[in-house]
């Protein structure tokens, strides 16, 4: 399973979900319709960004002309080997981490937690298959795009061949994504390890599992496999998990992995990695000192690297490198005819980003001729999600981003310890931390940790985008009680900070005059 250019076609168990599935993602009967003369817009890709700009363009009712072009799964990573899934078996892994805390609750545990491995990745292939409809092929024929499966590439300027049709375009789009690396370390290609591209096809629980990187996706699905019945190892080669969180957040997150039984090995040098007798080795250096890990298969969690490859970008002068398609601040190549979104270009590589992103790119393309202005990535405000038990969320700037940009700034944290429905809840351990500037109510940021951390952010997102400071997010009222009400807490403490000593004196002699004088 550690072919980077494997297909989920040839290794998923042939059930009856992943049939369904198949049917709407890339039907086995699918035949590719007759190009027309020129298409107003081509897009190579539909995965999230290329299926919204698609959606998007075609169903302005302008009578586009919309062609689509997809070489392996419609729904790309998301749906096939990203969100869906990892999501479907979060959620599993949840209820066993609930079940182990219910004692905290007055509940006793019925002994023994059996986790049905099998049954827990049938219920994922059922949910997947489930939604799959809104991303496929037929449905996107039916909003009158056309639909082509295969390898797209540039011929040159304004075609693009596919199978053996040449597709004419006044612009194009490319969003072909990104695909999980192998690692640099010797040996591992030998030893056969898995990617979210292939782990989603496991039907039985490794007993022993090594992850390596600490990331968002090494966090969740270590954690997640270890709650599901898996020993795990998380190797990681920084000092902490979660390097680009605020480091508040991501040392109660590894110290909840670390509860759930999780081995963490960290600064972690990776070195070789061998088959044995007894299972795949991992040898590594750690604070100079040599050590191994046997496990019974290698998760990577860690790198990803562009899907460039057979476009032929050099034919229509589209730059790329190592990180991907090179674009400017209107996702637009190097070549002024051909745009990019999605992981394909962006260093925020998340679903939201690339829907984001993909309504960029529809304005830029098809209306910034006719002087209606263009969008620019730079303006986006982008919260992200780790999806951990307590999640991350964060949007904006943080501790070390503010300190960078050499921003006056001060921080008000809330943990949720002083949060009445935390406290009934048992979940107190996590935190909101708002930023804003100095002086002044504008909100540059926040970070929450929380079990249900990612439900939160959005209203501190739309306060940001709408400039709502923080004097009008304590005059909002927040039902009691919930978690969310951290918010309007922070947003108290900073219009406490408005009662100077002068404003305390002059209420304080309002207050000694008889009330029928107002």
């Amino acid at each position: 399973m550690n072919n980077p250019n494997i297909s989920i076609i040839d290794i998923v168990p042939r059930d009856e979900y992943n049939r369904q599935l198949l049917a709407h993602v890339h039907p086995p009967d699918w035949i590719n319709p007759s190009p027309k003369d020129q298409y107003d817009l081509v897009v190579i890709g539909a995965g999230t960004a290329g299926l919204v700009v698609a959606a998007g363009a075609a169903g302005l009712g302008l009578g586009l002309k919309v062609a689509l072009i997809e070489k392996h799964l419609m729904g790309g990573d998301c749906l096939n080997v990203g969100c869906v899934p990892s999501k479907a078996l979060i959620s599993s892994a949840r209820v066993v981490g609930a079940i182990n805390n219910a004692a905290n609750l007055g509940i006793k545990k019925p002994g023994n937690i059996e986790v049905d491995f099998p049954a827990v990745m049938a219920r994922m292939r059922q949910i997947r298959a489930g939604i799959s409809h809104h991303d496929s092929a037929q449905r996107f024929q039916d909003l009158g795009i056309d639909v082509f499966l295969g390898q797209g590439h540039f011929l040159r300027n304004n075609k693009i061949e596919v199978g053996e049709a040449i597709l004419n375009y006044k612009k194009a789009v490319i969003a072909t994504g990104a695909r999980a690396v192998k690692p640099n370390i010797s040996g591992i290609e030998e030893v056969g390890f898995l990617t979210n591209e292939t782990v989603f096809s496991l039907t039985e629980c490794p007993d022993r599992l090594a992850v390596i990187g600490g990331g968002p996706i090494g966090c969740e699905l270590a954690q997640a496999f270890q709650r599901l019945g898996a020993r795990v190892t998380l190797l990681h080669r920084g000092d902490h998990l979660l390097n680009k969180e605020d480091p508040e957040a991501a040392e109660i997150v590894q110290q909840s992995l670390l509860k759930d039984g999780v081995q963490l090995v960290l600064n972690v040098q990776l070195e070789r990695a061998e088959l044995t007798e007894n299972g795949k080795v991992l040898h590594y250096s750690n604070n100079s000192e040599s050590g191994s890990v046997i496990v019974d298969e290698i998760l990577v969690g860690a790198g990803r690297a562009p899907n460039v490859e057979g476009l032929n970008l050099e034919a229509v002068g589209v730059k790329f490198d190592r990180r991907g398609v090179r674009v400017n601040d209107y996702l637009q190549t190097t070549n002024p005819q051909i745009y990019a979104a999605g992981d394909i270009c962006m260093d925020w590589k998340f679903t939201h980003a690339a829907d984001a992103a993909a309504r960029i790119v529809i304005k830029n393309t098809l209306f910034s001729p006719f002087g209606l202005g263009r969008s620019k990535l730079s303006n986006l405000t982008m919260p992200w999600v780790t999806y951990t038990d307590p999640e991350i969320a964060h949007v904006g700037l943080n501790k070390n981003t503010a300190d960078a940009f050499d921003i006056g700034y001060k921080t008000i944290k809330i943990p949720f310890s002083q949060v009445d429905r935390a406290i009934a809840a048992g979940e107190t351990e996590g935190f909101l931390k708002i930023i804003h500037i100095a002086n002044s109510d504008e909100i540059l940021g926040a970070t929450i940790v929380a079990p249900h951390a990612g439900e939160m952010i959005s209203e501190i997102t739309t306060a940001i985008v709408n400039k709502i400071g923080l004097s009008k997010l304590s005059s909002v009222i927040h039902p009691y009680p919930t978690q969310a009400e951290a918010i309007k807490k922070a947003a108290d403490v900073y219009r406490r900070t408005l009662l100077t000593n002068n404003t305390k004196n002059l209420l304080k002699l309002l207050t000694k005059f008889p009330s029928k004088l107002f």
